[in-house]
């Protein structure tokens, strides 16, 4: 019997050597003392012993070796790679043999034998086993108030997940990514899963689709109906409002493309319903289902009374059941008005527009920044059979494609690749700095593929052979690292590549993005996305996208559409976030909005700043009331909106109503709309207009921060120029808070500028304020309209720049 190990007096010990005694106090058997046994006798022991006597007398030893056991036991907690020095663990010894010395290797395979030798399945209890959920049952009970992308796993593991719109989507990579984020998107290439974005297909005679979709999209700029839409070669990017409700009604922006017609193809004309009063096909008949004469193929024109044509409308999630409900309600008007104009006797009457929601059969991903062609470039194999020599050209010209920005806006190429897993991994394209960007023209021709089929999509949906068959293909390859030569039973996929800019447009210094919207089948979410992250493509989050909208000084849908109903969703939900974390966070450490003088510090209120309403702490009079219940706010936005506010400042004031209504009613009449029931003043009064904002000395404009009008004295103080004794000054003005009445707008997103180095801001004034700060810049004799902004919890109000925002 070994004594305890005893401890050190003079110095003090260290944790290793007190973790040592203390184990070797647990193993150490305790000895009884010959003063307790008694003394010895000297004689020698006979030969036969008495049991009990003995157990007796030795009950102690007995007794000691027991607890000893025990205790040895219970110190033994740790494992063998939890013994050695801190410089040589690893997470990998814990599983691996070979990580741990050769001399605790064999205690080691012991202990992880011991793991692995689990129960067997036959002793474990049969209660419950019935109930027991496989992974993927247990991933659909998870998605019963929201749908996951193809590619959700991948994202949960790396990004920050919410709840947006009906699905599960990334919101932002759980890394600090915010500037290589930016840096990717302006000098390499960042990818953004958009298989949230609702498709609606549309499909009837020409001329039916074309006056539908005149009487529910934006009337500035050309119509869906246009010639270099038509033919399918290009997108239209729009808005959609309500049956002709323009400019009220705004429901949100949309991209719009006809399916190409193919030239060898004859005419197909239209099936005939069974009740000709029944109209168009209601959203509960043909809603997700694909059933009818007529899907997989289009006929040339030959008669647009008659021909089947298709159309594609790419929507906002927040916005997809509305649009739905507006397209039915336009096919509606559309086939009246059309029986109405037929001549007796003829057959139109019997015509009809089938719309159906294709959310969950097509998947889209979007890749901006330059390198985007060489991964696209790489990462894509079209297939070798392919005749048009449109598209042999394009894809010879990728490589060397500087920017997709170099090509048509919205110009879509259509083809079909193979499998991508078999190239894995990609190589991205190297491209050659001497050679000048190919002209590639638009064609329908190019535009051709065969993901327009309802029956291709549907073959397509499951990949014929999962990834481990062609890993075992991949291994019987002689030289490891090869691809997969293609064979005849392996998938080919039909693709759409739509050119993509993300850009103000005209004469401004702001930041132009380019890249591409890749369209794919259902299913084959998983097999793109690896081939592209492999490439070191950066995968970005709804934060990263909104950034690239607000770099490039574009608005971002809904954040940046007031008085919309996805835009009060979204305020009503920022509220009451925002206001939960200020009542949570202790008083001394959150500001005191009353005391500084923010009247709205959670909500922007439109309203109040168009007059039709009243502020919360004031009484609301008689007169008020009336007003703000004939006016309807509306926000008047587009291509042509600088121009026209530029015609109005040259007109006189009292004429200025009259003015902006001609303008509308010409936009209306255009499309054959009827006259506008809103007075020229209530037009002109509820009309609200989207601003850009930069400070002119300094400042960070943030989100609801407040925008104030100054008067003619002030504005003159900032336009001169001023000594540097001047400038000492200007903490003065900055610290002059305007009255809450001078309150003419609110900040909807405010930023530093990564690409500007400078903070700005967009934001929203009424119209008739901003024609106010264009009389003041003129009696100044200034260029420059000048206000004034304070963030919501701020004290300096920053002189800033205002100017429309245009967006083409």
């Amino acid at each position: 019997m070994s004594t305890p190990a005893k401890r050190k007096e003079t110095e003090e010990q260290t944790g290793r050597e007190k973790k040592k005694v203390k184990l070797n106090e647990a193993r150490t058997i305790a000895v009884q003392s010959n003063a307790v046994a008694g003394p010895s006798t000297g004689k020698r022991l006979g030969g036969a012993i008495d049991v009990e006597k003995f157990a007796e007398a030795r009950g102690f030893e007995i007794d000691a070796m027991h607890k000893a056991m025990k205790t040895a036991s219970a110190s033994s907690t740790q494992r063998v790679w939890q013994t050695l020095p801190r410089h040589l663990r690893r997470r990998a010894a814990s599983h691996d043999v070979r990580r741990v010395p050769l001399r605790l290797r064999d205690r080691a395979r012991q202990e992880m034998n011991a793991v692995k030798n689990k129960t067997p399945a036959r002793l474990t209890p049969k209660r419950g086993k019935d109930k027991h959920l496989s992974r993927t049952e247990t991933f659909l009970k998870r998605q019963r108030d929201k749908s996951w992308l193809e590619t959700h796993i991948w994202h949960a593991k790396r990004m920050r997940m919410e709840n947006m719109w009906g699905y599960r989507l990334a919101v932002t990579p759980t890394e600090k990514s915010f500037r290589p984020s930016h840096r990717a998107s302006v000098h390499g290439a960042i990818l953004h899963d958009a298989s949230y974005q609702s498709i609606i297909q549309l499909q009837g005679p020409e001329k039916i689709l074309r006056t539908l979709l005149d009487t529910c999209c934006d009337l500035q700029g050309p119509g869906p109906g246009a010639k270099r839409f038509l033919p399918g070669a290009r997108t239209l990017d729009t808005h959609i409002y309500e049956p002709d409700h323009y400019p009220f009604g705004l429901i949100g922006p949309a991209s719009i493309f006809w399916r190409p017609i193919p030239a060898p193809s004859k005419p197909q004309t239209l099936d005939v319903p069974q009740d000709p009063t029944q109209g168009p096909t209601t959203g509960s008949q043909k809603r997700g289902k694909g059933k009818g004469k007529g899907k997989d193929s289009a006929a040339p024109p030959s008669d647009p009374d008659i021909v089947l044509r298709t159309v594609w409308i790419r929507t906002h999630p927040a916005t997809s059941e509305k649009v739905f409900e507006v397209l039915r309600t336009s096919a509606s008007l559309a086939l009246d008005a059309a029986r109405k104009a037929a001549p007796d006797g003829t057959q139109n009457d019997e015509l009809g527009v089938e719309l159906e929601d294709l959310s969950g059969q097509i998947n889209a991903f979007e890749i901006m920044g330059p390198k985007s062609n060489q991964v696209l470039k790489g990462a894509l194999s079209p297939v070798s059979q392919d005749p048009r020599e449109d598209f042999n050209k394009f894809w010879a010209s990728m490589t060397d494609l500087q920017t997709s920005g170099s090509i048509p806006r919205g110009m879509i190429i259509g083809f079909k690749v193979l499998d991508p897993r078999l190239k894995f991994p990609p190589k991205n394209a190297k491209p050659s700095p001497t050679v000048a960007s190919p002209i590639i023209i638009p064609s329908a021709t190019l535009a051709e593929s065969e993901i327009w089929g309802e029956s291709t999509r549907d073959s397509l949906r499951k990949p014929r052979y999962k990834k481990k068959d062609l890993d075992e293909r991949r291994s019987k390859n002689l030289v490891p690292g090869t691809t997969l030569t293609p064979l005849r039973q392996d998938d080919r996929v039909p693709l759409l590549l739509i050119q993509r800019s993300i850009e103000r447009g005209g004469t401004s210094d702001d930041l132009s993005l380019h890249g591409w919207t890749l369209l794919l089948p259902a299913g084959w979410s998983m097999p793109f996305f690896s081939s592209f992250t492999f490439t070191g493509t950066r995968v970005g989050g709804q934060r990263e996208r909104q950034t690239q909208a607000f770099e490039a000084g574009t608005p971002y849908f809904p954040r940046d559409y007031p008085l919309c109903a996805p835009y009060n969703a979204y305020a009503e939900a920022r509220e009451a976030e925002e206001s939960a974390r200020w009542a949570r966070t202790p008083p001394a450490k959150r500001p005191n909005y009353k005391r500084l003088g923010t009247r709205s510090p959670w909500r922007a209120n439109w309203g109040v700043v168009l007059g039709v309403e009243a502020p919360a702490d004031a009484e609301l009079v008689p007169t008020q009331r009336e007003a703000g219940e004939s006016v309807q706010p509306w926000l008047l936005r587009g291509s042509a909106v600088r121009e026209l506010v530029k015609r109005l400042l040259n007109v006189a004031a009292p004429d200025r109503a009259a003015a902006l209504a001609d303008e509308v009613k010409s936009l209306r009449r255009k499309r054959s709309m009827p006259p506008l029931e809103a007075t020229p003043a209530a037009l002109l009064q509820g009309a609200l207009v989207r601003v850009r904002l930069t400070p002119c000395t300094r400042g960070r404009p943030q989100d609801l921060a407040l925008i104030y009008a100054v008067d003619d004295t002030e504005a003159q103080m900032w336009r001169r120029p001023r000594s540097d004794e001047e400038r000492a000054d200007e903490p003065e003005l900055e610290s002059t808070k305007p009255p809450p009445e001078s309150i003419i707008g609110y900040v909807t997103t405010g930023n530093f500028s990564l690409s500007h180095g400078e903070g700005i801001a967009l934001g929203a004034v009424p119209l008739l304020r901003f024609l106010e700060l264009g009389e003041q810049a003129q009696r100044l004799g200034s260029k420059d309209l000048l206000v004034k902004v304070r963030n919501r919890d701020g004290q300096q109000c920053r002189a800033t720049h205002i100017e429309i925002l245009e967006v083409q």
